[in-house]
């Protein structure tokens, strides 16, 4: 009874059995609907954010490893009041110097038919969230709106803010913006910039959910492009002068793409951990439940490494790999 009961704990837990065996895991790592992943650490918490569901404006999901994930509830109960409930998207979150916590978030503005951008104040990355602003932070309603807004720390702690303009909702180009944030993440400044547009064949009329990254010093922009809904969904990447651009697409994208068991990757979110090691968590469909309410967008995570200065996906995997820090 004891050896059954010590072999179910190794089991749950993921760790690494008395014969030194690596545990693994495989894809998809959370099979609910949780399109639009924003991820954060916390401590010994990994927290993830999603777009809207039927329940929740922003669903959390919380892990230890990245592998297991488990329900958090609705950390925006209640949406600022320049936005109607039911198209709340890809959340987003930073803690300021201040120790607070910004969630970045897309809705629809009231009585209009585009989405915009706001941000809600948390103590807790476990929320609850409020955005006491009567107003929208971004909307660009002459550009068909905004959407996907992404923080990122410099290296000299300075805050910027990426998001894309929703020109496709009105038949016209998409770009990535950047532009600085204020210190407590609430308000932009200084110049807005264009980073990218819609110009690539691969990308077609839509190109959005951009995140800078840094790495060994130089800067990165991820980015997904194409039709959400579609097996053509896709991710790429720029490599950026600065947090402001100028930035230089990959010639080799888009880097991660459809196979068999994944359709349409994107909206992808990458994230390094305490050992150094990157990893990308992204949304993919189920081949044959393209644009499908259930099962719908389930999350996925595959390792990123570095190649000449070149990120490089090694997935869709769905073969059994280590689970992040039990790798080789």
């Amino acid at each position: 009874m004891r050896r059954l009961f010590l072999a179910l704990v190794l089991v749950l837990t993921g760790c690494s059995s008395s014969s030194g065996e690596v545990m693994t895991f495989t894809n998809p790592v959370f099979t609910d609907n949780f399109p639009d992943p924003g991820v954060i650490s916390d401590g010994e918490t990994w927290y993830a954010y999603g777009t809207n569901d039927a329940t929740a404006n922003v669903p959390l999901i919380t892990s230890a490893d990245l592998v297991k994930w488990s329900p958090g509830g609705d950390v925006l109960p209640q949406l600022g009041r320049w936005a109607e409930r039911g198209h709340t998207w890809a959340p987003e979150v930073i803690r300021t110097d201040a120790g607070r916590y910004v969630l970045y978030y897309t809705a629809r503005k009231a009585g209009a038919d585009r989405q915009c951008v706001g941000a809600a104040v948390a103590d807790s990355p476990s929320g609850p969230f409020a955005d006491t602003s009567g107003e929208a932070l971004i909307c660009q309603d002459d550009e068909g709106g905004a959407i996907d807004a992404s923080p990122y720390r410099h290296s000299d702690g300075s805050l910027y803010l990426y998001w894309k303009n929703d020109g496709n909702h009105i038949g016209e180009p998409t770009h990535l913006y950047a532009q600085r944030l204020a210190a407590d993440g609430l308000s932009l400044t200084g110049e807005r910039v264009r980073l990218l547009t819609n110009d690539k064949p691969w990308q077609a009329h839509v190109i959005e959910a951009p995140q800078m990254v840094t790495h060994d010093g130089r800067l990165y922009l991820f980015y997904s492009a194409n039709a959400f809904d579609s097996q053509a969904y896709a991710v790429g990447y720029a490599t950026c002068d600065g947090p402001l651009g100028p930035c230089q697409d990959a010639a080799e994208n888009p880097i991660l793409s459809s196979s068999p068991a994944a359709a349409g990757p994107g909206h992808s979110y990458v994230v390094t951990r305490p050992d150094g090691s990157t990893w990308m968590l992204y949304h993919a469909w189920p081949p044959d439940a393209v644009g499908s309410v259930l099962p719908g967008r389930q999350l996925w995570l595959d390792r990123l490494t570095w190649e000449n200065g070149r990120p490089v996906v090694h997935g869709p995997t769905t073969s059994p790999q280590p689970v992040p820090g039990g790798e080789t």
